[in-house]
């Protein structure tokens, strides 16, 4: 089996332009021995050069004498002409073997620098599958060199033609994978993996968004219990969506003031969306209560006018969706249900280990209760990495689409959680994240975070809450860069890079570990954890 550099090109997230390319991939370490090795530059860039391997090339094999082999994939149709073997990009007509000519010449510079004129040997081949070649002699490429849709079956024996596994060494050998690791500088291509990232976790997690809504049955009482990154988000939606569409009147329900604004922006028009006690607030108008926010028993307020509260069929909704469910309180479920109409139907999604306050869990008698435990947004090594926490299986199946994620691990002593952070960003903005696909998250509430009365973190300003509303009622956030929230208040939402920052703790114990959950299951690329030392004592003796 042939050794595959850099590794991770793999992962579940390749998809569409570049599948033909891993499916090639597949094909070399399946039938090359393990004496080869191929460099590829599937969703990898060279760092600060933001081009494929030596501009074109799409794989190069090395021999065990050190022969290279560099092979130009053109997958789909091509179009032969007078002037050879073409191929149209965006509408634009480019020659091939012009692409082959500059790669091998860019390479046989490159290698002559490197190792000395007569040290290497550098050999070509064009490999498309899809396509039968009718006229090789004319095609600007050696037809020798061409392995078409006939031959594409051969493909491993005609490279092993090409590169004798016997032949002596090359004066290159000792020196070649060192100067290709060198020389390729090879780093993901972020920009390529977040798109697919999103396009894989839409498609896959949307599962429970389709057979959940499949389900009937009267009353129409359904209990989701779902982890971070199953779908429930979803879910959520496609309910609401199904209401609107059928002219039904639908309310959504979260605890969390954010989670409420985030799906505000992104849930029907026409449909219903508040906080728990955005709900009461709204009743409390209604009737004419006055409430005094400066008051600490205000939101008893709140909640008691809801509960007196006697509404109408017109206050009434058809679907009623409760999420973030483990937030909520026992009391709260009667009031809820009563805006509910006869034959209306009750969602309630939750997810126990997300239960943040360690409230007692509602008690739904008579429900329908289905689980959906695969976390399809999460790199499976986080997930993997929080499963090493809890001691005990978790129980939650790590699907997502990316593996091998490089979790990052900074710790800080006494003052210095800012420096840290720091260089936390630093080291997600080198792995090619924009700062506007960082969220950092601070692992205490806003109130006891260093970072909620800052406006920036170095070079980049920070995106956050400042602690108002505007006249319509909407939170109103200073103008940022970079997203920072409190682990509390991004529940629900996600981003392709994660900063969990200012951890810190004496005693790990299960409340700790559910704050751990709920941030790390924020990322759907990277995650970058920056603790206390204490707190990373406390990890290593989990995991050790």
């Amino acid at each position: 089996m042939a050794q595959i550099f850099p590794s991770g090109w793999n992962d579940q997230l390749v998809s569409a332009s570049a599948q033909r390319e891993i499916e090639t991939l597949k094909l070399l370490q399946g039938g090359l021995p393990d004496t080869y090795v191929v460099y590829h530059g599937v969703h990898w860039t060279q760092l600060n050069k933001g081009f494929s391997i030596f501009g074109e090339a799409d794989f190069v094999v090395i021999s065990p004498s050190g022969r290279a082999l560099v092979i130009e994939q053109k997958s789909g149709g091509l179009e032969e002409t007078p002037d050879g073997l073409t191929k149209v990009y965006l509408g634009k007509t480019k020659s091939v073997s012009a692409q082959i000519a500059r790669t091998i010449g860019g390479m046989q510079g490159r290698f002559k620098a490197a190792f000395g004129a007569q040290n290497y040997k550098l050999e070509e081949m064009l490999y498309c599958p899809d396509y039968r070649v009718k006229f090789p002699a004319i095609s600007g490429v050696n037809p020798a060199r061409i392995v078409d849709a006939t031959r594409c079956g051969n493909l491993v024996s005609i490279i092993e033609a090409i590169l004798p596994p016997d032949e002596p060494p090359l004066p290159c050998l000792d020196r070649i994978h060192a100067f290709l690791a060198d020389e390729l500088s090879l780093t993901p291509d972020v920009r390529a993996m977040i798109g697919e990232v999103s396009k894989f976790v839409t498609r896959v997690s949307g599962g429970l968004a389709t057979w959940a809504r499949s389900i009937e049955f009267k009353p129409f009482r359904l209990r989701v219990i779902g982890t971070a990154g199953s779908g429930k988000t979803q879910l959520a939606i496609r309910v609401l969506d199904d209401a609107v569409k059928a002219g039904q009147r639908a309310l959504y329900l979260c605890y969390n003031r954010p989670l409420a604004d985030h799906l505000r922006r992104i849930a029907p028009a026409d449909s219903t969306v508040f906080t728990y006690h955005q709900l009461c607030q709204h009743v409390a108008t209604r009737t004419g209560d006055a409430i005094d926010f400066a008051d600490p028993s205000a939101f008893d307020t709140l909640e008691h006018a809801l509960l007196e509260w006697q509404p109408g069929d017109t206050d009434r909704f058809d679907t009623i969706v409760v999420d973030e469910g483990q937030d909520f309180r026992q009391e709260w479920v009667s009031p809820i249900e009563r805006l509910l109409r006869e034959h209306g139907r009750f969602w309630w999604l939750e997810d126990p280990m997300q239960n943040l306050y360690m409230r007692k869990s509602v008690e739904l008698p008579d429900w329908v209760e289905v689980r959906a435990m695969s976390n399809y947004r999460s790199p499976r090594d986080v997930v993997r990495f929080i499963g090493m926490l809890a001691g005990t299986p978790m129980k939650i199946d790590a699907a997502g689409p990316y593996d091998a994620s490089d979790i990052g691990m900074i710790t800080y002593e006494g003052n210095s959680a800012a420096q840290a952070t720091k260089e936390a960003v630093a080291q997600a903005i080198a792995a090619g994240f924009q700062s506007t696909e960082i969220a950092l998250l601070t692992f205490n509430g806003r109130e006891k975070s260093l970072f909620s009365v800052l406006d920036r973190l170095g070079s980049y300003a920070l995106r956050s809450f400042a602690g108002a509303y505007d006249a319509s009622g909407e939170p109103v956030y200073r103008d940022g860069d970079i997203t920072f929230e409190s682990v509390y208040r991004f529940k629900g939402q996600s981003a392709p890079c994660v900063i969990l920052t200012e951890v810190d703790f004496e005693q790990f114990d299960e409340a700790i570990l559910r704050r751990l959950f709920v941030g790390a299951t924020r990322a759907t690329m990277k995650l970058i954890v920056v603790m206390s030392g204490r707190a990373a004592a406390r990890l290593l003796e989990r995991v050790s």
